[in-house]
């Protein structure tokens, strides 16, 4: 058996923080105490669970640090690995694309190869944290089907979102918009792009009702969550939930997020919004979704050290600490069905955090998961 005691900590509990203690017993949380107890001090810390990422794209960032650059796929797992952990972030789904068009630069398959490295590290016992996939499922593609056919219920996949990146849809409804952003990001001149914007269009009419009855189909088999991406309409939304769907990562506007809201769907908005005080590409601003109650849940998106960050300032923002910290732990967890962690309770995981606050900003102290100390 093995026990670690902290004590003088503020826990953060579902519904109120409390001053006491916690028990980590074989991996799991196996006591809440009030007042003192002998341990390890926390010094006063706030000791909350551990954060559960439901999307982030950190895993790209390190294995391509620069455009043409394709660092050694264990040495960038291990990277993002630590540097979740160093974070707070205990639960991960690793955000991969599947699908891929032959004709589109550096928009090739790598999904099923990268996700058999990632297992081949956690066999070795090299990952401190738990990380599932969230196969980001692209329409506008020509292999979706055949690279869903590629993984089956044994691979750990707990997610799937519904993508689109077609110009003239979601994100990208307007086409003058999506033609600098194409344009800014592949350096096509201006003819390049419209020629670019109409083979797109053609692939997602041939293939578009194939991939996406393909997506459900694959997510239904291996038990998998789905979640809409870039809800941009009240039609958007209401053809999700025609669909069972109850996840909605980033709407983009307020008329989506409130229809999401109508049909019982979570919101997912990122973490980087909230910090920088608004959308870098010009969508609705999660605080303001926040005041109207539109805001469930907060991913990391590209930067994993603003979650802890955004899910104290909703909490300044709401007065309400554990309703902040529910928006980064508990409610993604229910979410995605992970009903043994997100929350301080006996018998969950012993997956962790203690941190302090200064200036409005999280001091990570310290993360534990299944009862081990990992940072």
């Amino acid at each position: 058996m093995t026990e670690t005691v902290l004590t003088n900590a503020r826990l953060i509990l579902p519904e109120r923080v409390m001053n006491g203690h916690i028990v980590l017993r074989d991996g799991k949380i196996a006591e809440l105490g009030d007042g003192p107890a002998h341990g390890h001090d926390m010094q006063g810390d706030f000791v909350a669970p551990g954060l559960v990422e439901l999307h982030t794209d950190n895993l790209e960032r390190h294995i391509r640090p620069r455009p043409q650059v394709d660092w050694p796929h264990p040495q960038a797992i291990l990277a993002h690995d630590a540097e979740l952990a160093g974070t707070g972030i205990t639960t991960v789904f690793d955000a991969l694309r599947v699908g891929s068009i032959r004709w589109r630069p550096n928009y090739g398959a790598y999904a099923r190869a990268l996700s058999r490295e990632i297992d081949a590290v956690r066999a070795a016992g090299l990952l401190r944290i738990s990380h599932h996939l969230h196969l980001r499922a692209e329409i506008c593609s020509e292999t979706l089907v055949e690279e869903l056919a590629q993984f089956g219920p044994g691979d750990r996949v707990r997610l799937v979102s519904i993508m689109d990146h077609t110009p003239g849809q979601r994100q990208l409804r307007d086409v003058t918009l999506a033609r600098k952003f194409i344009a800014a990001r592949s350096g096509m001149s201006a003819d390049e792009v419209v020629d670019f914007d109409r083979r797109l269009r053609a692939l997602r009419a041939d293939k578009g009702p194939e991939n996406e009855k393909a997506a459900f189909d694959f997510a239904r088999a291996v038990g998998a969550v789905v979640a809409s991406h870039d809800d941009t309409t009240k039609d958007h939304v209401a053809s999700s939930a025609a669909r069972g769907i109850r996840l909605a990562e980033f709407p983009t506007t307020p008329e989506a997020a409130r229809a999401c809201r109508d049909h019982g769907i979570r919101i997912v908005m990122g973490a980087p919004n909230l910090i920088r005080g608004g959308s870098h590409s010009g969508n609705v601003d999660a605080a303001t979704l926040a005041r109207d109650d539109l805001l469930d849940i907060v991913s990391s998106d590209y930067v994993p050290a603003a979650l802890l960050n955004a899910g104290l300032l909703l909490a300044r923002l709401w007065d309400d600490l554990p309703r902040g910290v529910a928006t980064i732990t508990a409610t993604p967890a229910d979410a995605v069905g992970l009903a043994d962690r997100g929350r301080l309770a006996p018998g969950l995981r012993g997956d962790l955090i203690r941190f302090r606050v200064h200036e409005d900003a999280a001091v990570l102290r310290g993360t534990w998961v299944a009862g081990a100390r990992v940072a």
